[in-house]
């Protein structure tokens, strides 16, 4: 059963987190957002402890029992508030930290797996042990259940690519936080090409991420 289950968890996991090549390549920097914000303002400092990004992957023509899911915490990163707004921001990701939240219950299983998605064969941590998103824009939105649009460059294992996101940004009492929408990110845009055996279930090319933060104004 355990053999069965890490054989299934293993394409699903891979594809989920969004952020790779196989390949031993130098790194690649693809197209990028121009950078519009400043650090003209108060700084603030990531919390990372309160601070993490949540991914999930599934199968194609599969149920959600199928899914996998898990999360990154975060490095280091920092923000900047203008006239009491977000102007700023950059979080790096600690890709050592990536793991799978729904094999928690199967320890076995979930050190095999995390072992191999930062080994060589995929996210190669020793060599590429962070990932980062900078916000290049942010504008206020007034449309649906969001209150600012986040323009950013996603840069994973060396590849860079423009990402907006919606988010819900909150700034008071020397504290910022943000929430990011659900985002789908096409996974094969990041090098991560890799498909399981058909019998095993077509992986989806969609991998879903979300960024929550949390930043405490420097004293």
């Amino acid at each position: 059963m355990r053999k069965k289950l890490f054989s299934l968890a293993i394409p699903a996991l891979f594809s989920a987190v969004v952020m790779v090549s196989c390949k031993k390549d130098k790194p690649l920097t693809s197209e990028s957002n121009e950078v519009t914000t400043t650090k003209d303002g108060s700084q603030y400092t990531l919390d990372t402890l309160n601070s993490k990004v949540e991914w999930k992957g599934y199968k194609v023509f599969k149920s959600e029992n199928t899914s996998h899911f898990g999360t990154i915490k975060f490095e280091s990163g920092d923000v900047t508030v203008k006239d009491g707004k977000l102007e700023s921001g950059k979080f790096v990701a600690d890709m050592n930290s990536l793991t799978s939240v729904d094999l928690k219950d199967s320890p076995e299983d979930m050190g095999k797996l995390n072992g191999h998605l930062k080994s060589g064969d995929f996210f190669e941590v020793e060599k590429f042990p962070t990932a980062s998103f900078e916000i290049t824009k942010v504008t206020p939105s007034t449309e649906g259940d969001y209150n600012t649009l986040l323009d950013g460059n996603l840069t994973i294992k060396g590849i860079t690519k423009p990402v907006q996101f919606k988010a819900n940004v909150s700034v008071k009492e020397g504290e910022v936080s943000v929430a990011t929408e659900p985002k789908d990110i096409k996974r094969e845009e990041f090098g991560v090409k890799f498909q399981a055996p058909a019998e095993n279930g077509v992986i989806k090319d969609e991998v879903t991420l979300q960024i929550n933060v949390k930043a405490l104004e420097k004293k």
